[in-house]
């Protein structure tokens, strides 16, 4: 398989304006990827964005390309990444494109696509939009070219599915919940979608003005969750990010239960449902905690690479149904095709309201061992301070000391010249000491 020219783990991203985020080569890629997927069946491809200003620019780009090509586009407006997925299956669509930065900043943007089974794209489908986008540009005849359609009933289908997903035998009469849309995609469903099911909704970051996503809020900065919960006596709070695909939560108490706590909460509720095919995927930044924990249910547990896609990958390989990030990305594949921030929200009220237990109490069914992560820039890019010598020394004397109840994790970051060391173990003060050890020798061969 060849070297990826623009498609990273996950889709496009970028700066607005630099890059690759820009109409001239927006306009391209969705010329390239009508190209490839045109003549597949219905010749629609779905358009979903999130809240941020320059979707409105995107959006409009992606269009032309797409009409360019000859295929039709349907316009959902601001949508969850998962509704997306979702309702690029339910039309039929050759496809589904969100236009989405998820966590990042209003000035970042980025795009990524869906297949017509709610799934990411596939790696060859990449790769011949790829070189695709090589080859001059062309537009078929004016009889051919394709049309946009506004859908207006997008949110309440969605809205629909996602109360659909919750039994049918419970209600949220008497929960008073917070949600937290990170003025994002979820702003005008999620809400709805609890309120409906009968809890008592207080809303935060759903006031999205084109420049304030994830601004304060949301699931990358929890303390807006955290005071609202205690301030209104709720009995809990959703902290959903930018596109809604992942969640963190807050229990009555206004301690923040994070991915890992999220994932053991839905996987012993489905093993105690009988629900579980399988065992549970992890990736290598899941808490040890995590692992000991399912291990002691007797479920298996795996780590894959760090990314929604590895978790989805691994588990499609194990043919298993969950798997998360202690990020907060959550997937039960029994229920939707990707990460679905308000979806895991709902199973893990689900499983407190069958076990009559608060969330407190659900989520301190595993102890999380203490992590220290440590980021040490490099500025060679060329060099891999992870094969040197101090780095591979100090991190095999602290695999030594630490034994079973520790873990050592290095690896490279993905989007920026850093070394990410994480060392996590039942010890707090060990983690730290080995950690700032680790980082210590990986600064001094960088430097």
């Amino acid at each position: 398989m060849g070297a990826r020219k623009y498609f990273g783990t996950d889709g496009i991203r970028g700066k607005v304006g630099e890059s690759a985020i820009n109409p001239e080569f927006v306009i391209k890629l969705g010329w390239a990827a009508g190209k490839v997927l045109a003549g597949h069946g219905t010749n629609k491809v779905l358009i979903g964005k999130d809240t941020r200003i320059s979707g409105y620019m995107l959006e409009s780009a992606l269009e032309a390309g797409l009409s360019a090509a000859g295929i039709n586009s349907g316009l959902l407006g601001p949508m969850p990444t998962p509704a997306i997925a979702y309702l690029t299956k339910t039309f039929r669509s050759e496809a589904g494109i969100v236009i989405s930065a998820s966590h990042n900043p209003y000035y970042d943007n980025g795009i990524k696509f869906f297949s017509s089974d709610g799934f990411k794209l596939d790696d060859d489908i990449e790769i011949a939009i790829e070189e695709m986008m090589d080859k001059p540009m062309t537009c078929v005849a004016s009889n051919k070219l394709g049309k946009a359609t506004r859908i207006n009933d997008a949110a309440g289908r969605y809205i629909e599915y996602c109360k659909g997903t919750f039994p049918s035998e419970l209600s949220l009469q008497g929960l008073k919940v917070v949600v937290d849309c990170a003025h994002g995609a979820t702003y005008h469903i999620a809400p709805n979608v609890l309120a409906e099911l009968g809890a008592e909704v207080i809303e935060l970051g759903t006031k999205p003005n084109g420049l304030n996503i994830n601004e304060g809020v949301g699931a990358t900065s929890m303390r807006a969750t955290v005071e609202a919960v205690l301030e209104h006596k709720a009995d809990l709070g959703f902290a959903l990010d930018g596109d809604g695909d992942r969640i963190m939560m807050v229990d009555h108490l206004g301690n923040v239960i994070d991915g890992d706590q999220v994932l053991f909460i839905i996987a012993r509720d489905a093993l105690k449902g009988g629900r579980l095919n399988g065992g549970v995927v992890g990736t290598l930044m899941s808490n040890l905690g995590l692992e000991i924990a399912l291990n002691k249910l007797g479920v298996p547990f795996e780590r894959s690479k760090v990314g929604d896609r590895y978790v989805m990958e691994l588990l499609q390989q194990k043919n298993w149904t969950i798997g998360g990030e202690n990020s907060g990305h959550v997937l039960n594949l029994n229920l939707a095709s990707t990460g679905d921030g308000i979806i895991a929200g709902l199973q893990v009220i689900s499983a407190m309201l069958r076990a009559n237990m608060t969330l407190h109490d659900l989520a301190s069914g595993f102890e999380k061992f203490p992590q220290t992560l440590v980021n040490v820039r490099f500025e060679n890019a060329d060099s891999d301070p992870l094969n040197s010598d101090e780095v591979l020394t100090a991190k095999a004397e602290a695999v030594s000391v630490l034994g079973k109840q520790g873990r050592v994790l290095l690896r490279k970051s993905g989007t920026e010249p850093l070394i990410r060391v994480m060392v996590e173990s039942d010890d707090e003060l060990a983690s730290t000491t080995w950690a700032e050890k680790i980082a210590d020798a990986v600064r001094n061969v960088s430097s």
